[in-house]
């Protein structure tokens, strides 16, 4: 299912056969994590403050960003959270997870948090709404306040200047146009006309 509002201006992707009922219809404190390294290094800490109404967001793991789209948006949850039989949370990032992954993820968030899109202003403490029968996902953060987030926020650094990272960074498309390459905009595919190993 497509969901749609002011942190996902081009729309994000959740799967409601995987997610928790009672999570359809959420609202609950972010708990930001700037990178995949960041929440690797957080997440298990018994001080991180976090509960089992928060929403974990995870920022830079979009196409753009990582770079790639890399499986890791169905997040684990922390242990301290686990531990009391909880055992799901409303997740939110840019990346992706497999088909066979469970749990209330919103994926491909768009425009990507690596370029400029507003799951990059997410502070920890905003509230953010899920509401997937409305095919809602929205920051409780004025269009005014994001307009100042985004005049003070700072494009990630490339990590590369060259070679075929850097060709794919600054010519992929966003998820919601499938990550293709924009150079490729409109062409098909070639025909296979000889062995392929």
């Amino acid at each position: 299912m497509v969901v749609k509002g002011n942190l996902a201006l081009n729309g994000a992707v959740m799967k409601p056969s995987a997610a928790t009922p009672a999570l359809m219809k959420h609202k609950g404190r972010a708990v930001v994590f700037e990178s995949i390294e960041d929440y690797h290094a957080r997440i298990d800490d018994p001080e991180l403050d976090i509960d089992e109404n928060c929403v974990m967001v995870l920022k830079y793991v979009g196409p753009v960003g990582y770079p790639g789209m890399p499986e890791v948006g169905n997040m684990a949850l922390p242990k301290k959270i686990l531990q009391k039989g909880i055992k799901d949370m409303v997740r939110i990032s840019d990346g992706r997870m497999s088909g066979t992954a469970y749990g209330t993820a919103v994926l491909h968030v768009s425009p990507e948090s690596a370029i400029g899109g507003n799951l990059a202003l997410v502070q920890n403490g905003d509230i953010i709404e899920l509401d997937i029968e409305q095919r809602k996902l929205h920051l409780h953060v004025s269009d005014e306040e994001l307009k100042k987030r985004k005049a003070d926020w700072t494009p990630p650094k490339l990590v590369t200047e060259r070679g075929y990272v850097s060709l794919y960074v600054k010519h992929v498309m966003g998820a919601d146009k499938g990550a293709d390459l924009d150079f490729l905009k409109g062409s098909s595919g070639s025909v296979v006309t000889r062995d392929s190993h």
